[in-house]
């Protein structure tokens, strides 16, 4: 049973399963009347990571859901990052957690309910982490597996991080390295080395709890979560919602390990998603080199928060950060004008 692997089963795998952003927004170009509620503090209009709610006692609710296909064969560490993905959500808005609901399908008769299980073993692990329980939840017998969780979170209406507030001269953070896609779909490809999924696991089952923890602090401008989208996905729709470019340098963004990406990339490991992150996007990025664009396209899975921060506040912020625990890194600026929405030098 423990021999399944569970990545073979579906076309897709993690974050990498969104829909192209374009076909999105097709999706959603819906011209129904809206219905309109003056509590809903945040919807989808700029494409936030959570809806928000006013409580209507300074306070309000964050509900958000994410579910994705597996990408890793193992069904504990699928579970696992699964549902720091979701829970990830939450952080990004500011909020703290509250309650987690499961979100399963499972071929049953092609894969072993065992295996399910021990997805749901992967996923308390993690709520009970982020201090929650995972109170329950729906699954159906679907054509290929995945998992994801619906939660719940708690935020002062007074420290509610959208990615529409960032402003000219914030400096911009990414709190996790990239390269996650590329090394799932090495593994999916069987042309892993040794070692390295265990590094992006390891990135992927991070919990991004250091996004409640700085919500208080007027000097965090915008936040999001990278995620399907990529690096420049994620920052390109910061700086449409909040009206600023940026520019950012290569140099200064992390990576999981560049050696071994660089090496996957020349043995053609590149997601499908990044081409689509690509497509959709380019006109908005100044002209940058194939690999620069296929490492900062990767569709990440419970990737890091990208954060912009006032310049005269960074020190406060980057000593606030170590004292809990967590790394930083510094990789551009928010900027006010500029050929391109985001240029980056490399």
């Amino acid at each position: 049973m423990d021999e399944q692997r569970l990545t073979l089963y579906s076309h897709g795998s993690g974050c990498g399963c969104k829909i192209d952003p374009q076909i999105l927004d097709r999706i959603l170009n819906v011209h129904a009347p809206p219905f309109r509620d003056s509590r809903l503090l945040v919807g989808n209009e700029q494409k936030d990571d959570a809806a928000v709610l006013d409580m209507g006692d300074g306070t309000a609710l964050i509900s958000t859901t994410d579910f994705f296909m597996p990408i890793v064969d193992d069904p504990f560490d699928f579970g696992r990052i699964a549902a720091a993905n979701a829970i990830s959500d939450i952080y990004a808005m500011g909020g703290e957690p509250l309650m987690a609901i499961a979100i399963l399908g499972w071929p049953v008769l092609q894969l072993p309910p065992e295996l399910a299980g021990k997805v749901l073993e992967g996923a308390r692990i993690i709520c009970q982490e982020a201090g929650i329980v995972l109170a329950g939840g729906h699954s159906i017998d679907s054509v290929e597996p995945f998992f994801g969780l619906a939660v719940n979170g708690r935020v002062p209406i007074a420290n509610i991080k959208k990615n529409s507030t960032a402003q000219p001269g914030d400096v911009i953070y990414l709190t996790k390295p990239l390269g996650v896609g590329i090394l799932s779909t090495a593994n999916k490809l069987d042309r892993l080395k040794e070692g390295d999924l265990d590094k992006a696991r390891n990135v992927m089952i991070s919990l991004n709890k250091l996004g409640g923890k700085i919500a208080c602090h007027d000097w965090v401008h915008a936040m999001t979560d990278v995620t399907g989208f990529g690096l420049l996905g994620h920052l390109l729709e910061v700086c449409q919602a909040s009206q600023v470019r940026a520019r950012i340098t290569l140099d200064s963004i992390p990576f999981i390990d560049r050696e071994a990406l660089d090496y996957y990339l020349k043995m053609q490991c590149v997601p499908a998603a990044t081409e689509r992150n690509w497509s959709s996007l380019s006109d908005e990025i100044s002209p940058i080199a194939t690999t620069t664009r296929q490492l900062l396209c990767d569709p990440q899975t419970s990737g890091g928060l990208l954060i912009t921060v006032d310049p005269g506040s960074t020190s406060s912020f980057e000593a606030f950060a170590v004292q809990e625990g967590y790394a930083l890194y510094p990789i551009g600026q928010m900027i006010s004008e500029g050929t391109h929405t985001i240029e980056v030098v490399e």
